[in-house]
């Protein structure tokens, strides 16, 4: 995923020459009140082996975090390609399980997100479809047909869908003649998955990249062609920003790389948004990606968007937002994956899991991530049946680390040697035992 600098353009200077869409709410309530953000299994089960490398080096309080995420912090469900649909149909079994068992209505995260030319085809996070190669297609009958049909045929259940992201980010910032001629196309992409996905249990949140892409409302001119192109009947809930990103939510303390933009945090970012399309008749609502947040001076601009270190998983979900704006903040995007081949070293390929980097996270956490809800001790397995706990490994020889336990970084006062592996430093903060 990828940022770009504020780009002014479209919205404020086209409005009036061209009328938008009326967009009724779909709903009057926010749909994430009342109900629990699906906790995902296959994220909880990634998570084991960072549990693990705090278990193995006597780390209570930090394997302790990272049970609290692996039981009680919803995340949502990425469907990145054809293949992964069938991801949709496990976690519809698995929070029908959930209601069942405990009682407590789910609401079920999603992504659509496979655009042909995603991302203008970069490198660290292009997809599997192409213009060329009969992509919108594809797109249409391969991916969205059968991912509407889902999730509607799941009516028990409820489902906040973030479409495309960085797609409308793209679409303003993208100047190579490759994303520019993409940008028609894309639009008429998104358009038919929001008229296919108009459900009452649906709640489709349209991606507006982040406030250090997009934090001007002059920049959102995109949204007006897609929605005129979906029609007048298509209705969306509203937006979801931060995707991926590591902006935080709300911050007394602006980076000064944020000066003079109305959008110094995700929270502002709503509210400057939001005062733009109250005016036009759209809807005002935002999702807030917090699954990462960059650290005090982790970044030296807006744009450094790559397994950016040091950060800490953030605040997990809730709907006490502090902003009437904001439906809910909730982690989109799951800390752990890699961003790519950059960033903090030794990360590996977009997608694949960086444990090195959810150590870091849990270190970093946000206060709100412990061993809550009363909760058991960090050694017991979790509650999901899916996700079995780690067994406590033997002890490391001597006095030094085990296989994948932390070795040094900085503020590192425990062991720094290994007794099996090699200490390999992964960035300034974190080394690990490999």
């Amino acid at each position: 995923m990828r940022i770009g600098c504020g780009i002014l353009a479209g919205l404020l200077a086209t409005s009036a020459a061209s009328p938008l869409v009326e967009l009724e709410r779909r709903q009057s309530g926010n749909p994430f009140v009342g109900r629990s953000l699906f906790v995902n299994p296959k994220y909880s089960k990634s998570l084991d082996q960072t549990r693990q490398a705090f278990l193995s080096r006597g780390d209570q309080t930090n394997a302790a975090k990272v049970q609290y995420v692996q039981q009680s912090v919803g995340t949502f469900v990425w469907i990145s390609n054809i293949f992964l649909l069938r991801d949709i149909d496990e976690a519809i079994r698995e929070a029908r399980a959930v209601q069942s068992s405990t009682g407590k209505q789910q609401i079920v995260g999603l992504v659509l997100y496979n655009l042909p030319d995603r991302d203008c085809s970069a490198g660290h996070s292009s997809g599997e479809l192409s213009f060329a190669l009969n992509g919108l297609s594809r797109y249409r009958t391969e991916y969205v047909q059968p991912f509407a049909l889902k999730v509607k045929a799941a009516s028990d259940l409820q489902f906040a869908v973030v479409i495309e992201p960085d797609a409308l980010g793209n679409m303003v910032t993208g100047t190579t003649s490759f994303c520019r001629n993409a940008h028609g196309p894309q639009q008429d992409a998104i358009a038919y998955a929001i008229q296919q996905l108009q459900a009452s249990n649906v709640h489709l949140y349209l991606d507006v990249a982040n406030g250090g892409w997009l934090g001007w409302s002059a920049n959102l001119g995109p949204i007006q062609t897609i929605m005129q192109k979906a029609g007048s009947n298509a209705k969306i809930r509203g937006f979801s920003s931060n995707v991926s990103n590591y902006n935080p939510y709300q911050t007394n303390n602006p980076p000064s790389y944020t000066a003079g933009s109305p959008s110094a945090d995700e929270s502002r970012y709503a509210n400057s948004l939001g005062n733009a399309m109250r005016e036009r008749g759209l809807p005002t609502n935002f999702i807030i990606d917090q699954g990462r947040v960059a650290q005090n001076g982790a970044r030296r601009e807006w744009g450094e968007w790559c397994n950016i270190s040091p950060a800490g998983f953030g605040q997990p979900f809730t709907t006490n937002t502090n902003n009437p704006n904001v439906d809910a903040i909730v982690w989109v995007k799951p800390g752990g994956e890699s961003d790519g081949q950059c960033g903090m070293s030794g990360a590996p390929v977009a997608g694949s899991w960086f444990d090195a980097y959810a150590q870091m996270l849990t270190q970093n956490a946000h206060p709100d991530i412990r061993a809550g809800n009363g909760g058991s001790n960090p050694s017991s397995s979790p509650t999901n049946p899916a996700n079995p706990g780690p067994t406590q490994p033997a002890p490391g020889s001597g006095n030094c680390a085990p296989m994948w336990a932390q070795c040094g970084g900085q503020g590192w006062s425990g062991p720094t040697c290994c007794a099996q592996g090699t200490c390999t430093a992964s960035g300034q903060w974190y080394s690990q035992c490999v």
